[in-house]
């Protein structure tokens, strides 16, 4: 099995700063592989906002989309951003189809929306 491994970049500083990680390793987010994701971006969607680049990953099943809700409310509690930016076609419809696409997904102008101006995930 495939381990996940995040490469990343970061910009700004303090509580400015972000990063895009780049999830690559592992081609799917899926029943089994969800705990891995969560356990290596949970501390950094605590810290500062992230951009998770998901150019690798080709499935995504409801355990993964659970996941990244999960850093969504994480990221929201700690007053930072996460949003999902690169998704495969395949992933984008399947987060369209759960209405999870408005929230999660990076909007067209290249900036993450504050968690803050939209929830529709009630915490």
């Amino acid at each position: 099995m495939n381990h996940l491994r995040l490469d990343s970049t970061t910009q700004g500083s303090g509580a400015q700063a972000s990063s895009t990680q780049f999830a690559s390793g592992v081609h799917d987010l899926v029943r089994g592989r969800e705990q891995e994701f969560i356990e290596e971006l949970q501390p950094l969607v605590q810290s500062q906002s992230v951009r998770l680049d998901m150019t690798s990953i080709a499935r995504i099943d409801a355990a993964g989309i659970a996941a990244l809700v999960v850093l969504y409310r994480e990221a929201k509690n700690a007053g930072h951003c996460f949003a999902v930016i690169n998704p495969s076609h395949r992933v984008a419809r399947i987060l369209a189809l759960a209405g999870l696409d408005r929230i999660l997904v990076l909007n067209d102008t290249g900036k993450i929306l504050p968690a803050k101006q939209v929830d529709p995930i009630a915490a």
